[in-house]
């Protein structure tokens, strides 16, 4: 039974995707927690330090030019692979600009050349994330997802840990100029991944690639059900992030030390997250991603509740550690699901901007609802907190009846329509 849930797995798509993966992931800590790092071995100022945060700016609005990669195609490896291949060389560049540069002398240079890499590594997300959706069959998308999101975490520990490690044995500018050569990985595996399979033409102007993604999305799936379903994406994982938001300060305040939840939160937590990912997309793969959105979701809920009992018993190790498992098990488990039904409901012409714009939405749910869940916690207790959170990922789930009923086929289709006026043919996977 194993074997059979995880031969999924067994595909050159897959092997593609860990190192493309592992090439989104890279860039992210080096312009965040590790450049942090840096600038605080260098003596710069705490609050010059915080406003370094304004860099990330290009992850929120990546929405903004990802039409530019539907509509124009490279002169070579294609529209996905060929966009992945120059926003990597872009990377290494900048990275390997960023190790020629001095905290204490050039600030500003150094926040120019982190908000390049920024850039750049947002729109090799735009790339790979319209990449996964074009290569991936609907039976494959859970294990994709899980794959990739190996990848990233690997590349995580890559610059968050061992670059940390590395600049205790050598000197910061070698350590970013290390980085930089590791984005070799995502180029080489640019170049020998399988190419998407596409019948049709991109969007003949900007225009259209701007405002036919909207238009398809809601022919498709009509004007009331498809508004459920952008409600959906906002809901779906609110109750997960409120309680993961809030963890820490939870954990602190009960009377566990920051290396208790160091070791047991960072470490465990992430092997954790990783297995119920893996997981999700093995189980994805026979449930399809209707019932998986039912399955896990509810299972991503009740996890919150293992806080709950951890709020009422107060410092229990065992318990804690528990706890921090089964709740990052299950947000892998959610994140499987939830990932490839965003993969499902784009159209492939279009699948840079829409899955873009939707997870534009996902990352409002991720980081605007969630603000207030510290005064929250503080006006409730945290009892009553965790049981809030339990109660945010109710609304999600109760939308799942209108748009993917459980008793639907086990995979829903993913519909490929050629733009109003085209000649191709329709192409269903």
């Amino acid at each position: 039974m194993l074997v059979r849930l995880f031969k999924v797995f067994e595909s050159p798509k897959m092997a593609a995707l860990i190192f493309l993966g592992f090439a989104s992931g890279l860039p992210l800590f080096l312009t965040s927690q590790t450049l942090q790092a840096w600038m605080t071995t260098e003596k710069v100022d705490l609050a010059a330090i915080g406003l370094f945060s304004l860099v990330a700016t290009p992850y929120s609005f990546k929405f903004l030019w990802s039409p530019l990669l539907d509509r124009y195609v490279p002169p070579f490896l294609g529209r996905r692979r060929g966009w992945l291949l120059i926003t990597q060389l872009g990377l290494i560049l900048a990275i390997a600009a960023m190790g020629f540069q001095n905290p204490r002398d050039s600030l500003n240079l150094l926040a120019v050349t982190a908000l390049f890499i920024a850039f750049f590594s947002a729109t090799q997300d735009i790339a790979a994330d319209a990449y996964r959706t074009d290569i991936l069959d609907p039976p494959e998308m859970g294990a994709g997802v899980a794959v990739f999101v190996l990848g990233y975490r690997i590349a995580l520990l890559t610059t968050g840990s061992l670059a940390l490690i590395l600049a205790d044995r050598m000197p910061w500018p070698q350590v970013y100029w290390l980085m930089a050569g590791l984005m070799v990985i995502g180029m080489v595996a640019a170049w020998l991944a399988p190419d998407p399979e596409e019948t049709f033409q991109p969007p003949e102007t900007l225009f259209a690639a701007i405002v036919e993604p909207f238009q398809d999305f809601f022919q498709r799936k009509g004007l009331v059900s498809g508004a459920m379903i952008l409600v959906f994406i906002v809901l779906y994982k609110l109750g997960d992030a409120l309680a993961n938001n809030m963890s820490t300060p939870f954990l602190l305040q009960t009377g566990f030390s920051q290396t208790d939840i160091g070791a047991i939160k960072g470490g465990m937590g992430l092997v954790a997250t990783i297995v119920g990912t893996l997981a999700g997309g093995a189980f994805l793969s026979r449930l399809g991603i209707n019932r998986s959105l039912w399955l896990f979701g509810g299972f991503q809920a009740i996890s919150n509740l293992a806080y709950l009992v951890l709020a009422n018993l107060g410092k229990n190790y065992p318990w804690m550690v528990l706890t921090i498992n089964i709740e990052n098990f299950c947000a892998g488990l959610g994140t499987a699901a939830f990932l490839a039904f965003f993969m499902s409901l784009c159209n492939r012409q279009f699948s840079a901007t829409q899955y873009a714009l939707l997870s534009s939405l996902y990352a409002f749910s991720q980081n605007i609802l969630i603000a207030p869940a510290g005064l929250l916690a503080k006006l409730t207790g945290w009892p009553l907190f965790f049981v809030i959170s339990f109660l945010a990922a109710l609304p999600g789930l109760a939308l799942l009846p209108v748009f993917a009923p459980w008793q639907d086929r086990l995979e829903p289709e993913v519909i490929i329509e050629p733009r109003p006026g085209s000649t191709d043919p329709d192409c269903n996977p």
